[in-house]
């Protein structure tokens, strides 16, 4: 039996503080707090990507290792142009990519 993927659910992230980390992915890149999260005993939150989710869960952070993800948008442009510092958007397969340092 062959099976095959048809796309990612959610990806889980620690973050060192939740209200920072909702507020960063709420305002700055648009998810939206999905309410239903049930109490698992620790800080958390579950935010809408599109059709995907992005679980905050506030533990220690992983060494920066290479864990990332990435979200695609409409237009690059304007999320760069916001307050925080990002990498210049730069060609990446058939779109552009930009960075947003630690």
């Amino acid at each position: 039996m062959t099976v095959t993927p048809t796309g990612v659910d959610h990806v889980a992230l620690n973050v060192p503080d939740v209200p920072a980390a909702i507020d960063f992915y709420t305002n700055l890149l648009g998810l939206e707090i999905d309410p239903e999260r049930p109490d698992f005993g620790i800080a958390g939150a579950w935010l809408n990507a599109g059709g995907q989710q992005v679980h905050l869960i506030e533990l220690p952070v992983p060494p920066k290792m290479g864990q990332h993800f990435a979200l695609l948008y409409d237009d690059l442009t304007a999320v760069v142009a916001g307050p925080r510092e990002w990498s210049w958007p730069i060609p990446h397969r058939a779109g552009r990519t930009a960075f947003r340092p630690s």
